[in-house]
């Protein structure tokens, strides 16, 4: 059985990265390991989307279009945002270590990077700002493992494939709402992905074969609710 846990969302991050390869890439591991990640391209837009509050933890690149990671970091410490800032950078040197700390960054990591350091980076940081890991999410007989990536239906283990798993997270993370395709796509398929959103249909179809066809009810129009009886 799957111990009891509160029901909190995931770890929203928010990251800033303009290598569209690499922001791809590590938006796809994050969201693997069960944080929900939000990705922009441009210093003003990230500077924007973190000044609306909700995240837990930034990831910031340091050369950025529109406004540089200093300016986005040293503008949101000015506003008094606490928010836990991660800032990565291509360049190397005590100097530019220096210069991001001042600004108010938490943490500093140089171009290339291991993706098993980051992943460490981040779990530190969340755990300084002082949250717990990632909840056990109970929806009726559902349980849904974060942490550990494992489905429960009246305590016995059900085998989904990684892509059901996040599916079903998004729907979990919100029972009782309608969430809408458009929103399953941001955080479960990267930025990137350009066919056809009635892929969702596919796995919505999945998750009732091995979940119960009266868990996630279709919303015309809307999206998708998953509820906790029948």
């Amino acid at each position: 059985m799957l111990p009891r846990a509160a029901h909190r969302p995931p770890f929203r991050l928010l990251l800033v990265e303009d290598e569209k390869r690499l922001a791809r890439s590590l938006a796809q591991g994050l969201r693997a390991e069960g944080y929900a990640v939000d990705v922009v391209h441009d210093g003003l837009e990230g500077l924007h989307r973190a000044g609306e509050g909700g995240y837990d933890l930034v990831v910031l690149d340091i050369m950025l279009p529109g406004m540089n990671g200093y300016r986005v970091c040293g503008a949101l410490r000015a506003a008094g945002d606490d928010v836990p800032i991660l800032m990565l950078t291509a360049k190397d040197g005590e100097y530019d270590e220096a210069e991001g700390l001042d600004t108010g960054a938490d943490d500093y990591l140089t171009k290339p990077f291991s993706y098993v350091v980051l992943v460490a980076r981040v779990k530190a940081l969340l755990r300084r700002r002082g949250r717990s890991a990632p909840p056990v999410l109970r929806v009726g007989p559902l349980a849904v493992d974060q942490g550990a990536r494992r489905v429960e239906r009246d305590g016995a283990e059900v085998a989904l494939t990684a892509k059901e798993f996040a599916v079903l997270e998004q729907l979990a993370v919100r029972a009782g709402e309608v969430v809408s395709k458009a929103e399953i796509l941001e955080h479960v398929w990267d930025f990137a992905y350009e066919g056809d959103v009635n892929i969702i249909e596919v796995y919505v179809s999945a998750l009732r074969r091995k979940l119960g066809a009266e868990r996630i009810v279709t919303v015309r129009g809307a999206g998708y609710r998953l509820v906790a009886g029948d």
